[in-house]
């Protein structure tokens, strides 16, 4: 995380929600840049921030999984289209059976076989072949809108699977600048740790010599090696987040076995626009997502509202049967049976309804409006967190640029208090405590300046992502610095 002892407890607030965590300890050094780099690393891949957003969303898997789960509720509303397709089925069958039968009712049961023909006053345990072939065709009228309601249904899964969609992009989106300005952030920090360490060096140098020729005392050769002791120190910390930042920035580009560099574009300079601010908190990817919820619950009960309606199909079928029994009780032998002996065919309209299904479409119907009512509600509550986090992201960034505006004066003063007592301490006029003092303050301000910088970009950014669409603070990037060629 950005952090400034110097602006306080509303510094620290507004940076909370800028780039990441930063320990207070990596608050030391500035300088020039410093990269570790690991014998077990791979390939090394530069990007700009537009180059990392693009590589995120072609590589990171939860986008991949996004996607998938969108084409899987598109096909969907394909299958429940089907439904007013006819349908038609085939059959034939052999079999070797016995022929007894007798008068009487048999409930509907899908495990006595029935048989056909008529009840003979003898039974016999012989077998005969027996076949069978059939086509029945059926297609359903009318539905009184029930497939039209189960599309729509679909339909509205489907939107909402998109919209979810647009919103895994836009936060991964969102957190690979995060990642993006943290490893800058990180890499900032090292070069000033590495300018610190300089100076420090020969700091710690002249006042050796000075020690050694009785000029100074002891103690202060002491102190100078403690202060470049904790100057490298603070080289390895900074060196140490540099490189957990880099890990991060590549695991969301689905690359972390790869090692990553940045090109920090135009983060160096102060951003002197804003990107332009809607007011439209309808279109943002969580309110679209949570709105399509919506209107996949009231589907749903516009479907149950068509669901207690008769079904009428019109039905057609040609079939045949054979059989190795007579109907005097004697026998045929051999393949007799197997193959068809009578045909038929038939055509006819079935009528179906579901009487008591009333009592559980109703309760079901009272399910989904109470859901949908609930969800409802989520969308309000999503309206006024997305317009409480706009307000929250406009008020960071007018406290960045201010923050931004100041610290180049307290850096410049910095440099001049630095080299003013470091010419005090060898004229004799002051102490080496005074000239740590002084270096202490000259790397903080300029880790204050470098990342003020920073803080303003990243809540552009937040601005953006708080809008809902990361495309204009990507298309600011592209734009040309004022007086720049």
């Amino acid at each position: 995380m950005f952090s400034s002892a110097q602006c306080g407890k509303r510094w620290s607030r507004y940076l909370k929600a800028s780039l990441g965590v930063f320990v207070a300890t990596l608050l030391l050094a500035g300088g020039r840049s410093a990269r570790a780099q690991s014998p077990d690393e791979g390939t090394v891949k530069e990007f700009t921030p537009e180059e990392a957003v693009d590589f995120a969303l072609k590589n990171y898997p939860a986008v991949r999984a996004s996607i998938e789960q969108a084409n899987a509720a598109r096909a969907s509303v394909g299958l429940a289209r089907t439904d007013y397709l006819p349908r038609a089925d085939v059959l034939w069958q052999g079999n070797r059976a016995s022929r007894n039968n007798v008068f009487g009712l048999l409930l509907p049961q899908a495990v006595i076989p029935a048989v056909s023909g008529p009840v003979l006053s003898t039974t016999s345990t012989q077998g005969v072949w027996g076949s069978a072939a059939g086509l029945l065709f059926s297609w359903e009228l009318i539905d009184f809108g029930t497939r039209r309601a189960r599309v729509d249904s679909a339909r509205a899964a489907a939107n909402q699977a998109n919209d979810q969609l647009a919103l895994t992009r836009l936060d991964v989106a969102v957190a690979t600048i995060n990642s993006f300005l943290t490893l800058v952030a990180a890499e900032q920090t090292v070069h000033a740790a590495q300018a610190d360490l300089e100076r420090r060096e020969v700091l710690a140098k002249s006042v050796h010599v000075l020690v050694d020729n009785q000029l100074r005392a002891g103690a202060d050769a002491s102190r100078g090696d403690a202060e470049l002791a904790r100057a490298r120190a603070n080289v390895a910390r900074a060196l140490q987040q540099q490189e957990i930042s880099r890990a991060a920035l590549a695991n969301i580009l689905g690359i972390a076995d790869a090692r990553v560099e940045v090109r920090e574009a135009r983060f160096a300079e102060m951003p002197t626009k804003n990107i332009p601010s809607t007011s439209k908190l309808s279109t943002h990817p969580l309110a679209s997502a949570q709105d399509a919820r919506v209107q996949e619950l009231r589907s749903q009960v516009r479907l149950l509202d068509r669901s207690y309606y008769p079904k009428l199909n019109l039905q057609s079928a040609v079939y045949g049967r054979g059989t190795g029994a007579n109907t005097d009780g004697t026998f045929q032998g051999g393949t007799n049976g197997l193959g068809i002996d009578r045909s038929n065919w038939a055509v006819g309209l079935t009528v179906t309804f579901p009487l008591f299904d009333i009592f559980s479409i109703r309760e079901r119907k009272g399910i989904e409006l109470a859901n949908a009512r609930a969800e409802a509600a989520r969308y309000d509550q999503t309206i006024q967190d997305l317009t409480g986090q706009l307000r929250k992201a406009q008020a960071s960034l007018d406290g960045a640029r201010k923050v931004a505006e100041a610290t180049p004066v307290e850096l410049q003063a910095a440099r001049a208090t630095e080299t003013q007592e470091r010419a005090r301490y060898q004229a004799g006029l002051a102490t080496l405590v005074d000239v740590s003092d002084a270096q202490s303050l000259l790397v903080q301000a300029e880790i204050d300046d470098a990342l003020a910088k920073l803080a303003v970009w990243q809540n552009l950014a937040s601005l953006a992502a708080a809008q809902g669409d990361l495309g204009p603070f990507l298309q600011f990037l592209h734009q040309k610095p004022q007086g720049g060629p």
